[in-house]
């Protein structure tokens, strides 16, 4: 069962420990993941698949699960000939497929409080080319904003409890991201992905952290699909320019080739680089791409006071 405690408050409190990547998981249970759908053809097709995938997580020492809407979108479902009534209930399934996960591990004696984030990925996820580590998709903030508002509304109607705004390459993207989460009624966290100091975009982090400083609606401002070694310097700008927690979830080192849709090179992330991050600031742990439940257990067992 997920908790009454609201993720806001459990941040006030102390630190929190996300999951990791979703797409390595089920991998590792043998899916494939080809096609340009990624993780969010098996809401469709093996919905289970999904739910086994957070149930592990939560058993390795998670407490938010992230769903697998990273890259369902309407117009991504539309290519594969599934129309928007569909679309929308596979958007809401993302959810509950978390949620029962989190009943699993309840029934299994997981005692701990357990969150459900439904995660929003960029514009550039949809497109399946890479260029959401690249931002700058020609397009204004107001297309973007019109782009991102049906997901997000259907999201926020299946009541998570909070909306993950991840891998934002582009500080316009964000602003967009920003306006249409605005009095919906369900918290959001905004997650960049960066190169160094800078948004993939090329702007100047400051600049880009600071344009949730002021929205009442984000609970938590970071970094995640980057690597590791960009996490310290972003948590301490992301914790000066805006109070608020900072959330962190890097990949693990590799780095993904987006012509041949493979990782390449050797894994750079330890998990007792997250107590560095928590010292700066960050109070939303966790891993994204190629990081297992087996790193989500040591992470945890590293921010256990």
């Amino acid at each position: 069962m997920t908790s009454d405690t609201s993720l806001a408050a459990a941040l006030a409190a102390g630190t929190v420990v996300l999951d990791g990547g979703m797409s390595n998981q089920l991998e590792s249970a043998g899916h494939d993941l080809s096609d340009e759908l990624w993780s969010a053809r098996l809401l469709a097709e093996r919905p289970e698949a999904i739910t086994g995938a957070h149930l592990a997580y939560f058993e390795a020492g998670a407490d938010v699960a992230i769903t697998a809407s990273y890259q369902a979108t309407f117009e991504g479902f539309a290519k594969r000939g599934i129309g928007r009534e569909q679309a929308a209930e596979l958007l809401a399934l993302s959810v509950e497929a978390a949620r029962e996960a989190a009943r699993r591990a309840a029934a299994k004696g997981v005692t701990r409080p357990l969150w459900v984030a439904a995660s929003v990925g960029p514009y550039g996820a949809m497109l399946a080319d890479g260029s959401e580590y690249r931002g700058r998709y020609g397009l204004s903030v107001d297309e973007l904003a019109d782009f991102h508002r049906p997901r997000v509304e259907v999201l926020a109607a299946a009541r998570p409890d909070v909306l993950a705004l991840e891998t934002v390459p582009d500080a316009d993207e964000a602003r967009a991201l920003l306006r249409v989460v605005r009095g919906l009624g369900v918290p959001a966290w905004l997650s960049y992905t960066v190169d160094g100091d800078r948004t993939r975009a090329g702007q100047p982090l400051e600049e880009a952290f600071a344009l949730a400083a002021d929205v009442d609606e984000v609970i938590a401002v970071g970094v995640n699909c980057c690597a590791p070694q960009d996490v310290d310097g972003a948590v301490r700008t992301a914790a000066r320019v805006t109070g608020k927690p900072v959330v962190v979830y890097p990949n693990s080192g590799e780095a993904w080739d987006a012509e041949t849709r493979a990782w390449d090179g050797r894994s750079s992330f330890t998990p007792e680089e997250v107590t560095g991050w928590r010292a700066s600031g960050a109070r939303l742990i966790g891993g994204c791409c190629r990081v297992g439940p087996e790193a989500i257990t040591g992470i945890a067992a590293a921010l256990t006071p």
